[in-house]
């Protein structure tokens, strides 16, 4: 007898069947007599009550099962879900050890489970015992079928390595993008900031070769930091704004007998420096020291400006590197306890380059989420994917919404979009592996089947799309304990 896979309700075997009710199958209908002795002799005729298990998916495959008679329903695991993909009560379907032929190529489990919906009666055929005769009466067969199975399973494999690696690449050169602007704004600031201090030296040993006193040199240097102290206070400037101060400032350099007041007066109204402060230093020096004095206050608030300039590029940099740590999670154990919000505001900076400025970006986190038990690196991968999709499909221009909820025992992450929304021939398909609508050269490469695997295989989640025109939205859910996680 067939040794048979446990099952809810324990099978009934009932006798053989016979080569005419064999031959009535339509995968059986052309064997010749021999190999319908061999099938009738070797396989039992097995009945499952309805609402029991015939196989259940992911426990080794045994058996390779034929429907005679009743109602079967096939059912996969995504996530905490059930999906049914298959119900039927075609006389000859077929279904568990369905891999029988590659023997131990493969590792030999149930794809599915099956379910009795009906009283219902299979062949159950020895799938070990199948395959060895199998080969031996269709040797051609076997050998088209394991280079159809195996190419694609390599190809798949190859594929997905070599998109990796595009993705990485692609994303390398983006942030080595974003890293070299504040890198070169702060070689260019410390450069400007060496001939400042060198200015800045030659103007006080023109002030101290003359015969300025003690107290106009003291109130000089009190009116330093005071101005000083104005940098950064006034806020950001119109272009109009900014130009009407320079022509005043330039106007009462003039009135005062200074050479290129125009350079003056482009240092003095960044700094927020304006005519009153200018009379504060007409009366705290005599006027033969005046151009110097200014010269030398010009000098003291650019060589601050300079500092910050440097200050901010040096913080943007670390950052940016900040960021690349938290996206590739260097130095981290590969499963751990995640903050979400963390994965999301890397993968936005990382991905800063590509965010247009007719993008707006619309943070909605819940401050009360929870840590999620995940490998927080393919994690960033799925929201990468996501994020770059919604780039491209709003074409330079809308909102772009990430957003964190908990809903009962899970966590929720959103990624929208205002584009043109998905069309439902496409929807059905946005998770299918090597599926695109982008031209070759566009993407990240990261296909949406590589971030579904990510979301539901890996973590025992759910990644499902809904869109209309003008709202296009990706939904993560990813369970909060560690048993749901780990499945």
């Amino acid at each position: 007898m067939t040794t048979l896979p446990t099952a809810t309700t324990p099978p009934e075997t009932t006798p053989h069947l016979t080569r005419e009710q064999l031959r009535e199958l339509f995968l059986f209908a052309d064997l010749d007599d021999d190999q319908l002795d061999w099938v009738a002799r070797t396989g039992d005729v097995v009945s499952h009550p309805a609402g029991s298990d015939v196989s259940v998916e992911g426990r080794p495959a045994e058996c390779f099962f034929v429907l005679l008679s009743g109602t079967l329903s096939m059912v996969r695991q995504v996530g905490r879900d059930e999906v049914e993909t298959v119900r039927t009560d075609h006389p000859g379907v077929y279904s568990g050890a369905v891999q029988f032929y590659l023997g131990d190529q493969v590792e030999q489990v149930y794809p599915a489970t099956v379910r009795a919906v009906t009283d219902t009666t299979f062949l159950a055929l020895p799938a070990a015992e199948f395959a060895a005769v199998f080969r031996r009466w269709y040797p051609m067969a076997v050998h088209l079928l394991q280079g159809l199975f195996l190419g694609i399973r390599n190809s798949e494999e190859l594929v997905g390595q070599r998109e990796r690696l595009l993705a990485l690449g692609k994303l390398s050169a983006g942030l080595t993008h974003e890293l070299n602007n504040p890198a070169a704004a702060a070689a260019r600031a410390t450069a400007a900031l060496r001939e400042r201090v060198a200015g800045m030296r030659h103007k006080l040993a023109l002030l101290s070769e003359g015969t300025i006193d003690g107290e106009q040199l003291r109130r000089l240097t009190d009116l330093q930091e005071r101005f000083v102290a104005r940098i950064g206070t006034t806020g950001e400037l119109s272009a109009l704004e900014r130009s009407d101060r320079e022509d005043e400032l330039t106007d009462w350099l003039e009135d005062h007998g200074l050479a290129r007041p125009w350079e003056l007066a482009a240092v003095f109204v960044p700094a927020g420096l304006d005519v009153e402060c200018l009379d504060l230093v007409a009366e705290a020096v005599d006027e033969g020291f005046l151009e110097p004095a200014l010269r030398w206050l010009s000098y003291t608030v650019e060589t601050e400006m300079l500092i910050g300039e440097v200050l901010e590029s040096t913080s943007r940099i670390s950052h940016l590197v900040a960021a690349a740590k938290q996206y590739s999670q260097m130095d981290r154990s590969p499963h751990q306890m995640t903050d979400l919000r963390e994965g999301l505001d890397a993968t936005l900076v990382v991905l800063s380059a590509k965010i247009p400025p007719g993008v707006r970006v619309v943070k909605d986190y819940a401050p009360d989420l929870p840590l999620v038990p995940a490998y927080a690196a393919e994690l960033n991968q799925v929201w990468t994917n996501l994020i770059d999709n919604a780039l491209d499909a709003m074409g330079g221009s809308g909102t772009l919404t990430l957003s964190t909820a908990r809903e009962g025992d899970s966590a929720v992450v959103g990624v929208a979009d205002t584009g043109p929304g998905i069309p439902e021939e496409v929807r059905r398909r946005v998770f299918e592996p090597f599926f695109t609508t982008k031209p070759v050269g566009q993407g990240t490469g990261l296909g949406l089947d590589v971030a579904w695997r990510i979301v539901t295989n890996r973590h025992g989640g759910v990644l499902k799309v809904r869109s209309s025109p003008g709202d296009t939205r990706f939904v993560v859910r990813l369970p909060l304990s560690e048993v749901a996680a780990a499945g």
